[in-house]
């Protein structure tokens, strides 16, 4: 059997960083881990090519070899995700998909033309499809009740990267969450009881990626790494001696959920094992908003302490931001400002609340007839994160979306950023550990200062000051963080272009700028490209 295995492109996002890799020489943040754990899955003495889009094309020769064509994808893929069926079906090719989008919806994949889908987990589901292939079944849907051991998982094919295109690798430790939260999938796709690899395990794809020479980040890609904090703890262990062995090889960055703050131990143990960053659902600092999304971890303990204590541990916060939650009064935005403000976090992602096929939120707003299915206000696709949301809000639309659109003007004003940026770095602490908080290749890291001096040190008068007084701050009281910082300053760049596709993207969704009506003044011409 000869199988084409494609990964479909990411539209401009948030996450993208477009102009950021742009400027690094890379092509796509993060591998897609999904399909290649699903080629470590297939008969090994299959012929096997594989092309994720986001860093190369396959060619019109791939689809004349292949007798099969296997796709996985995320919501946010599916205009690519459908083109690839699409073709494939014109060019006689069976097709095969799975991932999180074709699990929620299967009948959009159907509808497109797919022949088979293997859905759920593919630890399950994948033996599934070959056994059906191999009695002769020109279709089928193969899912599975059950949640697959992933102490059984194999190891993803590393090899089959082409590794010096993202900006990190990734691996997982674990999958589902303990809690409940009203919008999330995840516990919908992968339950609510983590289960975990065994640290040896993770260790060896570790080593693997190693021994292949990769050095450099490395993403943890658990939605809730601490979701089983017991066996999280039993991992660290290992991995401290492990990276200190190999002259600290990786720097990590995960999810978690906020009580990460409440466990000392665990933040220590992640400190020593080279955990540089942790992303954060914080949502909204409005615990009103936080009680009807059931997002009750997060009012435990205040907020603004939990970042404290994260900061301190010696891990920058990344953090997700949502408006439009059932109840929500005016001026949300602006509280989420002064909460970002307040914590420095650099790079807070602004959203507007979606409704994601299947999670309690869907069904409970589908009960409510205020569901408007797969299209938001303004003819919307349900996925991307600055679009209007798919469901009848509580509170004026046009409200909405002022203040993300204003929230992610202000935030993400070159000055106001680059501050936070530097605040943030100089506000970690326990940095003893490790050389570094994030690496990069030395010709990647070369390319990337170079690039950065010339758009912020000289090429922007308006920060141009600002960037050399902070660079020099950092390099005299902590050169540490000088990595990390530089990555954040680079980023910016991506930031700045994006606030201005957020804004245009609304404004085409309303009718009008959002802007316009508010009290901020225009934007200065050289920021909107």
């Amino acid at each position: 059997m000869k199988v084409l295995l494609l990964y479909p492109q990411f539209p401009q996002s948030f996450w993208s960083y477009d102009r950021f890799m742009e400027i690094a020489g890379l092509k796509a943040v993060l591998p897609p881990l999904g399909i290649i754990t699903v080629a470590a899955l297939l008969p090994q003495d299959w012929e096997m090519r594989f092309c994720d889009r986001n860093v190369n094309q396959e060619t019109e020769a791939d689809w004349q070899w292949c007798d099969l064509v296997i796709l996985s994808a995320m919501l946010v893929q599916k205009p690519d995700f459908h083109a690839l069926i699409q073709k494939a079906v014109r060019l006689g090719k069976k097709v095969a998909v799975g991932g999180p989008y074709p699990t929620s919806i299967p009948q959009d994949a159907l509808n497109s033309g797919a022949h088979y889908l293997i859905l759920d987990e593919g630890e399950l589901t994948v033996s599934q499809f070959i056994e059906a292939l191999n009695q002769g079944q020109e279709q089928g849907i193969f899912r599975s009740l059950e949640k697959p051991d992933v102490t059984q998982s194999p190891m993803p094919r590393f090899d089959l990267l082409q590794r010096d295109a993202y900006l990190m690798m990734a691996i997982q430790f674990s999958r589902g969450c303990p809690f409940n939260c009203e919008f999330c999938d995840i516990i919908t796709l992968y339950g609510r009881k983590p289960r975990t690899k065994e640290p040896q395990q993770t260790i060896a794809e570790l080593q693997a990626l190693y021994d292949l020479g990769w050095r450099g980040s490395l993403f943890i890609v658990d939605d809730n790494f601490i979701g089983n904090q017991r066996n999280v703890k039993r991992l660290l262990r290992e991995l401290i001696p492990w990276m200190k062995q190999h002259n600290y090889p990786f720097t990590f960055i995960t999810e978690a959920s906020v009580n990460l703050a409440e466990d000392e131990e665990l933040l220590q143990l992640m400190n020593q094992a080279g955990f540089y960053a942790v992303f954060l659902g914080i949502e909204t600092p409005d615990q009103d908003s936080l009680q009807v999304t059931q997002k009750l971890q997060n009012t435990r303990h205040p907020l603004v302490e939990a970042c404290r204590k994260i900061n301190e541990a010696g891990m920058l916060i990344y953090a997700g931001f949502i408006l439009g939650f059932d109840g929500e009064r005016p001026g949300a935005g602006e509280r989420i400002q002064a909460f970002v403000e307040q914590t420095s976090i650099p790079q807070p992602m602004l959203g507007i609340l979606q409704a994601l096929p299947n999670t309690a939120l869907w069904n409970r707003l589908q009960q409510e007839q205020r569901l408007l299915e797969s299209k938001g206000i303004g003819g919307t696709e349900v996925g991307d994160q600055n679009t209007l949301m798919n469901f009848i809000p509580t509170r004026s639309v046009d409200e909405i979306a002022r203040e993300y659109v204003e929230g992610l003007w202000l935030l993400y004003e070159p000055s106001h950023y680059l501050k936070r940026c530097f605040q943030q770095c100089l506000s970690l602490g326990s940095l003893e550990q490790r050389k570094q908080t994030m690496q990069f290749s030395p010709g990647k890291g070369l390319r990337l200062v170079t690039q950065l001096i010339w758009h912020q040190g000289l090429r922007r008068p308006e920060i141009r000051g600002q960037f050399w007084q902070q660079l020099g701050a950092i390099l005299l009281t902590k050169p540490q963080v000088l990595n990390m910082y530089l990555g954040l300053c680079a980023a910016g760049e991506h930031f700045w272009e994006y606030r201005a596709l957020a804004r245009e993207r609304i404004t085409q969704q309303l009718g009008y700028d959002p802007l316009k009506v508010s009290v901020l003044p225009e934007p200065e011409p050289m920021l909107v490209k």
